[in-house]
C-alpha cells in the first residue's frame, strides 16, 4: 500500500507557471507508474498525465500537452507535475494516483486528498 499527499497548490494568474509535488510513504514507491488527475467544479475527474515505473517513459491529455510535464524522484519518492502557460480551465483540483496503467483514463488505486489550483484571467 501507498500513501499519497500533493503539496503546491495555490492562486496563480494566467500565463503563469506551477509545480506540484506528491509525497508517497509506503512501500514500493519505485513499483506504480504516478499519474495527475484534476477535477474541476462540476465536471468529473480528468487524467492528467502518467509517468512509467521507470520514468523512461510518459503521456499526456491533450490538454495539458506541451504545457505540462511529469517527473518522479524514487530517491524522494516524490512525483511532481511542472505547468507552463497556465489558463483559467486549468482550474481544478489535482489529484496524484500510484497504480495506473500507462493508459488510464481513471486511475490505479491509490489516491492522494488533492491540492487546488486555481488560475485567473
Amino acid at each position: 500500500q501507498v500513501q499519497l499527499i500533493e503539496s503546491g497548490g495555490r492562486l496563480v494568474q494566467a500565463g503563469g507557471s506551477l509545480t506540484l509535488s506528491c509525497a508517497a510513504s509506503g512501500r514500493s514507491f519505485g513499483s506504480y507508474n504516478m499519474a495527475w488527475f484534476r477535477q474541476a467544479p462540476g465536471k468529473e475527474r480528468e487524467f492528467v498525465a502518467v509517468i512509467s515505473r521507470s520514468g523512461d517513459s510518459t503521456r499526456y491529455a491533450d490538454s495539458v500537452k506541451d504545457r505540462f510535464t511529469i517527473s518522479r524522484d524514487d530517491s524522494k519518492n516524490t512525483v511532481y507535475l511542472r505547468m507552463n502557460s497556465l489558463t483559467p480551465e486549468d482550474t481544478a483540483v489535482y489529484y496524484c494516483n500510484a497504480g495506473a496503467t500507462m493508459w488510464t483514463k481513471t486511475g490505479g488505486a491509490y489516491w492522494g486528498q488533492g491540492t487546488q489550483v486555481t488560475v485567473s484571467s
